[in-house]
């Protein structure tokens, strides 16, 4: 279990505290989410937070407006789901975005601290390959999308913040738990281990390990890796999140042993998308 609750009102307050301190300018600059500039960032910030309110606290969950017969229609979707909120963002003030924030951000922290983490949750983590999911992993996966999208916005304004151990590591970890997934097609003898490595002040490390069922991801190792992938911290979040594309990836990366086996890395997507 990755323990993330805790975490939730920390982040919003350094949120609320980063978009308070952002100038006019700083609300229209560009950020690695592509089409997006600052200001959309907080109003997709803001679209989850209501998103989370209203289907928690009220039931209100409208259905969704075509066929998912798949997961590329549940990422259409949820596209265009995003794209419509952002666009009707444009009538609000930036002050008006983060009062806003500032206020549904309680709420939405109050309702993810009243799961049953051993529950399952409303929502499966899709992208881990996961059909249903217990709710402390659907909670690390907002908590993910909490963290990384506040990030675009330091990036874009070169704010740090939140690139601490504290903050990082549940992001990373949980990002992770979606390789057995990204493995899934790879090849290889039971035993084999791959090494993960990300470094941030300091390196943490993982190893998935091929079993008679698949992959997995632990903490250990009883063999020695016969691939090594090392990524450093803003490559990773970038790379899992879509900002980079493993080819950029790759010339930041420090893969040994079987290249090709430790490559396979590079290509976890995080995110629905």
């Amino acid at each position: 279990m990755i323990h993330t609750v805790h975490l939730f009102a920390e982040l919003d307050e350094l949120l609320i505290d980063l978009l308070k301190s952002l100038t006019p300018e700083e609300w229209e600059k560009p950020t690695v989410a592509r089409l997006w500039k600052v200001r959309d960032v907080a109003a997709h910030l803001l679209d989850g937070n209501i998103r989370v309110i209203s289907m928690y606290r009220d039931g209100h969950m409208p259905p969704p407006d075509r066929a998912m017969n798949s997961y590329d229609d549940l990422v259409a979707f949820l596209n265009q789901l995003n794209a419509d909120f952002v666009k009707a963002s444009q009538r609000m003030s930036p002050a008006l975005l983060t009062d806003l924030l500032e206020s549904t951000g309680k709420q939405y922290t109050d309702i993810m601290q009243g799961q049953d983490p051993d529950a399952d949750a409303v929502f499966a983590v899709s992208w881990a390959g996961e059909t249903v999911s217990k709710n402390w992993f659907h909670i690390a996966r907002e908590y993910t999308e909490k963290w990384h999208h506040q990030q675009q916005i330091r990036d874009a304004v070169g704010k740090t913040g939140i690139m601490t151990p504290r903050l990082f590591r549940p992001l990373i970890e949980t990002f992770l738990r979606g390789l057995p997934h990204t493995y899934r097609h790879t090849q290889a003898p039971e035993g084999t281990a791959v090494r993960i490595g990300i470094a941030s002040d300091e390196v943490f490390e993982w190893f998935l390990i091929k079993t008679a069922d698949g992959w997995v991801l632990s903490e250990t190792s009883a063999n020695a890796p016969e691939a090594s992938v090392q990524l450093d911290a803003d490559t990773a979040w970038k790379l899992f999140t879509k900002a980079i594309k493993p080819d950029e990836a790759l010339t930041r990366s420090q893969l040994t042993g079987n290249k090709e086996l430790a490559g396979v890395t590079l290509n976890l997507i995080a995110v629905m998308a």
